[in-house]
């Protein structure tokens, strides 16, 4: 059985203005039994601390559900305070949806 993957897709700017309705959206998709978040940053030209601050907030929530945090499409600003913060170190990233598909589908059940 595949498991619950719910795609969260900010578009824009993840700041200060946004961060409630992107934490919102995890943790409904938690309620809802999700397994695994994924994070999609195609849409997002740019984040702040505000932003960095909840994907921090996400993994440990995700987490304490007993779920697994991805991100993808990230780019090279959103890259950068990622690595700044050493949080690529503790995540996977993926470049695209795509190939967190292809990892996700082939891990065995």
């Amino acid at each position: 059985m595949s498991p619950v993957v719910k795609v969260v897709q900010p578009v824009g700017l993840l700041d200060r203005t946004k961060v409630g309705q992107f934490e919102r959206e995890i943790s409904n998709y938690l309620a809802e039994g999700a397994e695994i978040v994924l994070i999609d940053f195609q849409d997002v030209s740019f984040m702040d601390s505000s932003g960095l601050g909840a994907i921090v907030a996400a993994i440990k929530t995700v987490q304490a559900a007993g779920g697994k945090l991805f991100l993808c499409s990230i780019n090279t600003q959103v890259k950068m305070l990622l690595e700044l913060a050493g949080l690529d170190k503790i995540m996977k990233v993926f470049p695209n949806r795509e190939e967190f598909e292809k990892y996700v589908l082939s891990k065995p059940d």
